[in-house]
Protein backbone atom coordinates (compact mmCIF):
# COMPACT_ATOMS: atom_id res chain seq x y z
CA UNK A 1 0.00 0.00 0.00
CA UNK A 2 2.32 2.53 -1.41
CA UNK A 3 -0.25 5.30 -1.33
CA UNK A 4 0.03 5.36 2.23
CA UNK A 5 3.54 6.73 2.47
CA UNK A 6 2.78 10.00 -0.37
CA UNK A 7 2.58 12.39 1.98
CA UNK A 8 6.20 12.23 3.42
CA UNK A 9 7.27 11.30 -0.26
CA UNK A 10 9.57 13.61 -1.99
CA UNK A 11 7.88 16.17 -3.98
CA UNK A 12 8.36 15.30 -7.70
CA UNK A 13 7.31 19.21 -9.23
CA UNK A 14 5.58 22.13 -8.14
CA UNK A 15 1.96 22.59 -10.46
CA UNK A 16 -0.57 25.97 -10.09
CA UNK A 17 -3.72 25.64 -10.17
CA UNK A 18 -5.35 27.00 -13.07
CA UNK A 19 -9.40 26.37 -11.87
CA UNK A 20 -11.23 24.87 -9.88
CA UNK A 21 -14.45 24.31 -11.75
CA UNK A 22 -15.43 20.80 -12.21
CA UNK A 23 -18.50 19.85 -14.38
CA UNK A 24 -18.89 16.25 -12.18
CA UNK A 25 -17.11 16.64 -9.21
CA UNK A 26 -16.67 19.47 -6.24
CA UNK A 27 -13.05 20.60 -5.51
CA UNK A 28 -13.41 24.30 -5.08
CA UNK A 29 -13.14 23.13 -1.51
CA UNK A 30 -9.90 21.75 -1.92
CA UNK A 31 -8.00 23.44 -4.44
CA UNK A 32 -7.79 27.24 -4.90
CA UNK A 33 -6.81 28.60 -8.17
CA UNK A 34 -3.45 30.38 -8.38
CA UNK A 35 -1.89 28.05 -5.52
CA UNK A 36 0.85 26.24 -6.04
CA UNK A 37 0.78 22.84 -5.19
CA UNK A 38 3.85 19.99 -4.71
CA UNK A 39 3.22 16.74 -6.39
CA UNK A 40 3.73 13.32 -4.50
CA UNK A 41 2.89 11.53 -7.39
CA UNK A 42 1.21 11.21 -11.21
CA UNK A 43 -0.28 8.97 -13.54
CA UNK A 44 -1.66 9.57 -17.11
CA UNK A 45 -5.11 11.48 -16.02
CA UNK A 46 -3.91 12.39 -12.40
CA UNK A 47 -1.34 14.71 -10.26
CA UNK A 48 -1.41 13.30 -6.57
CA UNK A 49 -0.82 16.18 -4.12
CA UNK A 50 -0.93 17.59 -0.77
CA UNK A 51 -4.47 19.54 -0.80
CA UNK A 52 -6.09 22.46 1.19
CA UNK A 53 -6.88 19.64 3.59
CA UNK A 54 -3.39 18.79 4.37
CA UNK A 55 -4.16 15.30 2.77
CA UNK A 56 -3.03 13.62 -0.54
CA UNK A 57 -5.98 14.42 -3.20
CA UNK A 58 -5.75 12.50 -6.85
CA UNK A 59 -6.89 15.31 -9.29
CA UNK A 60 -7.70 15.46 -12.86
CA UNK A 61 -4.44 17.39 -14.89
CA UNK A 62 -6.82 19.82 -16.41
CA UNK A 63 -6.89 22.07 -13.08
CA UNK A 64 -2.90 22.69 -13.11
CA UNK A 65 -0.44 23.88 -14.54
CA UNK A 66 2.86 22.90 -14.35
CA UNK A 67 5.70 25.20 -13.26
CA UNK A 68 9.06 25.48 -15.03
Amino acid sequence: MIHLNWENADTIKKIECVHADAKKFVVDDKLTPGKVYDVKNETEEFYFIIDNSNRIGGFLKDYFREIK
